[in-house]
């Protein structure tokens, strides 16, 4: 029996990830660990695919700082800085942190999926689409 100081370790398959989170175009977010699914309260933990010769579009995930480690693939990672449009380039084994409400967007150039894993301090898969990285972010 679980108690304040001995909490009950949940394991969640690779196959029992969900979709039934927070998406945006050209990408598929897959939830794993969450509030709904284990009850986490301060956590949200899961997996990206982006196809090949796809990009994302353009979101933020509001107060939540993000976490992402590239598992496969060479995503890059699109972001404003002005009006410069600022490209990461990644390779498996590499992380990128994204602040909170930081405009940006995924693309896979590449010719093979991008996988990555995503955490962030929330736990819940906060998403807000936008039209565009420079549109204006509701802070509220």
């Amino acid at each position: 029996m679980a108690d304040e100081w001995h909490g009950e370790l949940r394991h969640i398959r690779g196959a029992q990830l969900t979709g039934d989170t927070g998406q945006t175009t050209g990408m598929t977010r897959l939830e794993a660990i969450s509030g709904k699914t284990v009850g986490s309260s301060k956590l949200w933990t899961g997996k990206t695919l982006v196809a090949p010769a796809t990009s994302s579009g353009d979101h933020h995930h509001g107060d939540t700082e993000t976490s992402i480690y590239v598992v496969s693939g060479n995503p890059v990672f699109v972001f404003a800085d002005g009006d410069t449009e600022v490209r990461l380039e990644t390779e498996p084994g590499d992380f990128i942190f994204v602040p909170p409400y930081a405009p940006h967007r995924e693309e896979n150039p590449g010719d093979t999926e991008a996988v990555v894993v995503i955490s962030r301090s929330s736990q819940e898969g906060v998403v807000v689409n936008l039209p565009s990285l420079w549109s204006p972010v509701d802070r509220s």
